[in-house]
């Protein structure tokens, strides 16, 4: 009756482990998320190979060595064995060994940069966060959304990414790899989407006080469907120029979605180079570039007045 209760226990307590795996990163519906799932998966079960033989020992050593028990060989002087060495050296060594060869392949492989083999061409989407919205730029549409990203199934994706001031991480668990956005830079990421439906994504580096609702729906549709999205945000009156964006950018919780039916073609290069547009005439006004400037202009009336006396 125990066992029986035991074993009851046990099979719910793994049906509710596995449903907590419904649509996080042990749920993939893209191929980058699948080959991230295997790759934790094969880690974890090759350092299990170590660590369930060592719970397993500790165990029976207590057991085995327990006060009581008068049977057991007492060799006080015992100091070193031969066989115990080589296990404990050999097979950490060798798994280590193979860890590090699927670490360099899977790190070649899945690299966040590296463009998608397929045959589809990459669709190109533009990603700003902002305190504490997501915008998603289509630059060869001509629209834009925040905090709503639809993309077409079976095509890669290739997400340019920045931010408008505070580091934050993009992150839709679902599709694969997590990547920063930094003021002032640019990072990549490339996904895809192999199955229809919708996946969370949100930001996954706290970044102030609207942290937690700075989370966006990833749509993933059929190409008509998407191509269906495109045409209505364009029916939208709303356009994304630099002053929408700066009204845009002011720091706001749980936005709504919205869209733009027209955006500017160099939004997105103008919000990353915003800091280092005036940076050469910051750099004149710097003191260092002013006691440059004074070397120089010294320099020069010393040589014109000599230049005078040898005339």
């Amino acid at each position: 009756m125990l066992v029986r209760s035991l074993r009851k226990a046990a099979l719910a307590a793994a049906v509710f482990a596995l449903a907590g795996c419904q649509g996080g990163v042990l749920d993939p519906k893209g191929q980058v998320g699948v080959d991230e799932k295997n790759l934790i998966i094969i880690s974890t079960i090759l350092m299990l190979l170590v660590v369930i033989p060592v719970i397993v020992m500790t165990l029976y050593f207590a057991w085995k060595y327990r006060e009581g028990r008068d049977n057991e060989i007492y060799a006080p002087k015992w100091a070193h064995s031969t066989k115990i060495e080589t296990i404990v050296w050999l097979v950490p060594v060798a798994i280590v060994l193979v860890l590090g060869v699927i670490t360099w392949r899977s790190t070649q492989a899945l690299d966040p940069y590296k463009p998608l083999v397929h045959e589809e061409k990459h669709l190109t989407v533009e990603v700003v966060s902002l305190n504490w919205k997501w915008l998603f730029i289509y630059p060869e549409q001509g629209v834009a959304s925040v905090n709503e990203l639809v993309i077409p199934t079976d095509v890669p994706v290739r997400f340019k990414i920045t931010s408008e001031s505070t580091m934050n991480s993009f992150f839709i668990p679902q599709l694969g790899s997590q990547i920063y956005s930094m003021a002032g830079m640019e990072t990549k990421l490339h996904l895809i989407a192999n199955e229809p439906g919708t996946y969370e994504g949100y930001s996954a580096n706290y970044s102030g006080a609207g942290f937690t609702g700075m989370k966006f729906k990833t749509v993933a549709t059929d190409k008509a469907g998407f191509q269906h999205w495109i045409d209505s945000v364009k029916q939208d009156e709303d356009s994304l120029d630099s002053a929408t964006y700066a009204e845009l950018a002011k720091p706001s919780e749980n936005n709504p979605v919205e869209h733009f039916g027209a955006v500017s073609d160099t939004l997105f290069h103008d919000i990353m180079y915003k800091y280092m547009k005036n940076y050469n005439d910051w750099n004149k006004n710097s003191p260092k570039a002013e006691s440059e400037h004074s070397i120089s202009e010294n320099s020069a009336a010393h040589h014109d007045a000599a230049d005078a006396e040898r005339s």
